[in-house]
């Protein structure tokens, strides 16, 4: 396996020609990496760039400049050598409306040297009841479930996944993602776009926030939510404690305060020791500190601190 990352972008810009307007630069300056058999997410609000960005590592659009790196080879120029080694999972189109199911992926199959076997694809993503129905004649979330087959078919080394749980229920959606994790551990890289923050969250080893065609942060979930505040304690008590006492007892660089009556913050580095500290003060005091909780950034938190709370 080869140490080089998956996909590696580099000052991408990508521009819309419109005809009557000026030219959009929807992606302008944007660098990226994807390591290989990790999940990578590509976050960004609504024109953000990211879908953009990843249609042209697709080989669907082309970039007016910077480089660009899928698998080693680049997407326009060579992109015979990597269909079959990537695969790639569509919102819109790519599904004749009158091709069932089973007939899609038969096809899509045959377009491979050693496909997955039809039937097991067929029946681990649940679409052997879809029967003959047409593909124009399925739900939203079981056109997702055979745009997910028709990626997976040709067992790729790379795989996108643009939005692969729009439209789908809670039940199917952890499929979806138990899935993408046994694709993860079986060696696949995966590059997801998602509105889903929670979805990011969970699945990715490595999250890209995008907006205004650029890379605003980049890390793994961790990194990125403990960027830019502190953890905090809160719990409830008393209205009025000795907060300066409690102040003498906390670490250097921690804060106490009472947010409304009855309600305290502890913001610092929140850990076990800080913990015990908080505790032991209440227990001597005679505090019974209920609802004690940690409570941390999320990464919804990070996205909309980056990407404009009052502008969305």
């Amino acid at each position: 396996m080869s140490d080089q990352p998956a996909v590696e972008v580099a000052d991408l810009v990508v521009t819309y020609r419109r005809r009557g307007a000026d030219p959009l630069r929807a992606v302008d300056g944007l660098s990226l990496v994807a390591q290989r058999e990790q999940v990578t997410a590509v976050l960004g609000p609504n024109g953000a760039g990211k879908t953009t960005t990843v249609e042209t590592c697709e080989g669907y659009r082309r970039a007016e400049s910077g480089t660009l790196r899928v698998l080693g080879r680049h997407p326009g120029a060579d992109g015979a050598a990597l269909r079959e080694r990537v695969g790639v999972m569509l919102q819109d189109g790519g599904v004749p409306g009158g091709a069932t199911c089973s007939q899609a992926l038969r096809h899509a199959s045959a377009l491979y040297a050693d496909p997955l076997p039809v039937t097991a694809l067929v029946e681990r993503l649940e679409l052997g009841r879809l029967g003959r129905t047409p593909f124009r004649r399925l739900s939203g979330g079981e056109r997702q479930r055979v745009r997910l087959a028709l990626a997976l078919v040709g067992r790729p080394e790379l795989v996108f996944l643009d939005e692969p749980t729009s439209g789908l229920d809670p039940q199917a959606r952890h499929d979806v993602w138990q899935l993408v994790g046994e694709l993860r551990s079986a060696g696949v890289t995966v590059v997801l776009t998602t509105h889903l923050l929670d979805e990011a969250e969970r699945l990715a080893d490595h999250v890209v926030i995008v907006d205004g065609g650029r890379v605003v942060a980049a890390g793994t979930p961790a990194e990125l939510t403990a960027r830019g505040a502190e953890n905090t304690l809160r719990f409830r008590g008393p209205v009025a404690l000795d907060l300066a006492a409690l102040r003498v007892a906390l670490p250097e660089r921690t804060t106490v305060r009472e947010d409304r009556p009855g309600s305290y913050l502890v913001e610092g580095t929140v850990d076990a020791a800080l913990l015990a500290t908080v505790t032991a003060w209440c227990a001597a005091n005679g505090v019974l500190p209920e609802g004690l909780a940690v409570e941390r950034r999320t990464l919804e938190d990070v996205f909309l601190d980056l990407t404009g709370r009052g502008q969305r």
